[in-house]
């Protein structure tokens, strides 16, 4: 008997760690440039909102390719305040994302989209390619398609035929 209670309660423990998502990290802009500039590894940030149809269908794409290539992964939230954190922690609960996630706490695109490149419009899904160790930069705003995005990823691997 005593085994089966400590079965029961090790199994709700495991399942209560694997069924939530790692916490959602409240970040700057700030800390996203820093986060570019020191990644030793290469890098996808990937612009998206839980309104966003056209984000919500390619990130499992990024989130298979990135695993697949062995690439870092962060999906940067840019839902409104009042979304932080219960309503993307649940939205991403049932849409079973897995990457990290990050909300970036900012309210002037003016400020922030520059930041991350001059080229972006504000518009999302919009993404960033990085690859430190070989000066590899890139930055798409407009939808991927799983084929478009494994080009890009090879690319930036320096894998591209």
């Amino acid at each position: 008997m005593k085994f089966a209670k400590a079965f029961l309660i090790c199994t709700f423990i495991f399942l209560g760690f694997s069924v939530f998502p790692q916490d959602i990290k409240k970040i700057k802009i700030t800390d996203l440039e820093k986060t570019i500039q020191e990644s030793k590894a290469p890098l996808i940030l990937n612009f998206w909102a839980t309104f966003c149809i056209p984000c919500i269908e390619e990130i499992p794409y990024f989130e298979e390719l990135s695993k697949k290539y062995n690439v870092e992964l962060l999906l940067v939230s840019l839902d409104l305040q009042d979304f932080y954190p219960d309503k993307i922690k649940k939205f991403v609960v049932k849409n079973k994302f897995t990457a990290p996630i990050a909300w970036l706490d900012e309210y002037d695109a003016d400020y922030f989209c520059p930041k991350v490149d001059t080229s972006w419009s504000g518009a999302i899904p919009a993404s960033l390619f990085i690859n430190n160790k070989t000066g590899y930069r890139k930055f798409i705003e407009d939808q991927l398609s799983k084929e478009k995005l494994e080009k890009v990823i090879a690319a930036m691997l320096g894998k591209d035929d």
